[in-house]
């Protein structure tokens, strides 16, 4: 199992901080991420990406290029470059967003530098790697790690909640809760490459770890 996952197509991964974190700005995260919150609900996608919205909020991103892709692979069989380059750089914002709003990094999301958030997705040969018909059909066989991750997230919640008030007390993200929330996006960003982003016809496996 171990070497099925270290080999899947999608990695995700976020560095430990290695010095204290701010109190002060993980006291006011909520407000400090507003100012990037806006500018990124001016990108297509964002706003229909869930990421903050749902009880998948830790887990999943939904890019909004995923109906014309659908077609695309259908009709064409074909995997645009700039269409993936797209999706993956817009799912790479988000989670940055989504790493600094749980506070488990103190650095405050760049546009386009990775910083410590690494979200690396292998790029497809349609014709070789993916099935035409499977885009049709991806969203219902994910269903399981929908109810899965649904699960996860109310536990990730509840673990960001106490990593947040640590944070507080102690300046630092106690490392066991840090990976198990790192560990439920890591997940949800298999099962969005998978279901959505269209990157892979290997089926996620059921677990958070790398």
């Amino acid at each position: 199992m171990a070497s099925s996952q270290s080999d899947y197509p999608v990695q995700f991964s976020v560095d430990y901080p290695d010095r204290p974190l701010s109190r002060l700005t993980t006291l006011f995260r909520i407000i400090m991420v507003i100012p990037i919150l806006i500018v990124a609900a001016l990108i297509p996608g964002f706003i229909n990406s869930g990421q903050f919205g749902g009880s998948e909020q830790v887990a999943i991103s939904v890019p909004l290029v995923w109906l014309p892709l659908v077609l695309i692979l259908v009709f064409r069989h074909k995997y645009p470059r700039w269409w993936f380059d797209w999706n993956l750089e817009l799912s790479r914002f988000v989670y940055r967003i989504e790493v600094y709003f749980m506070a488990l990094r103190d650095e405050y999301p760049s546009t386009d530098e990775h910083q410590a958030v690494h979200l690396d997705i292998d790029y497809p040969n349609a014709e070789t790697d993916l099935n035409r018909w499977l885009p049709l059909i991806k969203w219902l066989l994910a269903i399981p790690h929908y109810i899965v991750l649904a699960i996860l997230s109310i536990f990730a919640f509840i673990a960001v909640v106490l990593g947040w008030i640590m944070v507080i007390i102690t300046a630092r993200y106690p490392r066991a809760l840090f990976d198990f929330v790192v560990g439920v996006i890591r997940y949800g960003a298999r099962v969005q490459a998978y279901a959505y982003m269209l990157t892979t016809d290997r089926y996620p496996p059921f677990s958070i770890n790398p």
